[in-house]
């Protein structure tokens, strides 16, 4: 019977070649390695049918003998060591690739996110340590713990508390709820983003692994709408858009904080690890046009006002609004999006790669 060739996907990291061939129920796998040929050998099910499946690649560089390949009722999934740990431009010897391969887009990762991941593995492999020694390296290492657990709950309670007020009102008053969110809020938001600063301050002392800059970002971008565009117009607090910006940013933090609180005392419930990297995903941009709005709207009350204005010499005359200052905000506030965005992603895809691995 003819020797039909399977679809085949292939992905990389430095030290390993993966390959997913799209073949059903396979039996009579023979898979051989020599030198920088791969040969593959199976009956089973695939785009024609069932029948004979076999394929072979001259890798782009040699790798080791040893093959691990572990097959299911879908596919077969076959896992190569390279001889030198280094990235391939790509999998086969000639440029043009054959017609029934193509890249497992499930596990690819460019050559940057790939070394990050490595850079992962090995913070986890030197964290992987018995408890005593980490009392022993660190002395401090519950107290800091039980410093970040408390932060993460009070800040879970306050926004919470923002949160259910919001919900409630909402319900009992509709529309008009919209319009005194405000002075009925802006204490208990006052408290938390006041707060907030110690997301800054944490990762600068080395109490925790985040990274300072997509804190500060959020941290600067969210007390500038508080405290300058709500706090000092008084015009801006009646208007419905300081629902949204609130109520956005509450909806948020009700899952991120409690999501550290676990990670403080080494627990994960997988269902909020989900919602915690999946929620951002279109509440960030919203908060983010939200606080726009809110920029937009305030421009024409510094303008009448003058407040914030910047005064220029008597022999001129002129003085400088501060709504340019805010236009040139409301650039980098969506600059600053970008950043988080991408930086939040990364994580999202890290913790996919996990998920992978441990399955």
């Amino acid at each position: 019977m003819q020797t039909l060739t399977p679809h085949v996907y292939w992905a990389q990291r430095h030290g390993e070649i993966y390959l997913r061939v799209e073949l059903s129920d396979a039996k009579n796998l023979d898979i051989c390695v020599q030198d920088k040929t791969l040969q593959f050998k199976a009956r089973g099910h695939g785009a024609k049918g069932d029948n004979d499946y076999g394929f072979s690649l001259e890798l782009l560089e040699p790798v080791k003998p040893e093959v691990t390949h572990r097959s299911t009722q879908r596919l077969v999934n076959i896992s190569l060591r390279k001889r030198e740990e280094r990235w391939w431009d790509r999998l086969t010897l000639q440029e043009k690739k054959p017609l029934f391969l193509a890249p497992d887009f499930d596990r690819w990762l460019d050559e940057s996110d790939a070394e990050m991941e490595l850079h992962a593995q090995e913070e986890e492999k030197i964290s992987r340590v018995s408890i005593e020694s980490k009392i022993r390296k660190d002395p401090y290492l519950g107290l800091k713990k039980g410093y970040l657990f408390m932060y993460n709950l009070v800040q879970f309670l306050g926004f919470s508390w923002i949160f259910v007020n919001m919900t409630v009102r909402l319900f009992i008053l509709g529309q008009d709820s919209f319009y005194d969110t405000f002075h009925t809020i802006a204490d208990m938001m006052y408290f938390c983003q006041m707060l907030a600063v110690a997301e800054v301050i944490n990762p600068l002392l080395g109490l925790v692994k985040t990274g300072v800059f997509p804190a500060m970002i959020q941290v600067v971008g969210r007390n500038v709408i508080l405290f300058v565009v709500f706090g000092s117009l008084q015009d801006m607090q009646n208007k419905a858009v300081v629902f949204f910006v609130f109520y956005l940013w509450s909806t948020i933090e009700i899952f991120r904080y409690p999501f550290y609180m676990l990670s403080c005392i080494d627990t994960e419930w997988k269902l909020l690890t989900w919602v915690r990297y999946t929620i951002w995903i279109p509440l960030y941009p919203l908060g983010t046009l939200a606080e726009a709005v809110a920029v937009i709207q305030s421009m024409p009350v510094f303008d009448e006002t003058g407040l914030y204005s910047i005064s220029l010499p008597q022999a001129l005359g002129l003085s400088i609004s501060f709504s340019y200052p805010l236009k040139l905000y409301l650039v980098l506030m969506f600059l600053g999006l970008f950043i988080n965005f991408r930086h939040l992603f990364r994580q999202r895809r890290r913790l996919r790669s996990r998920k992978r691995k441990m399955n």
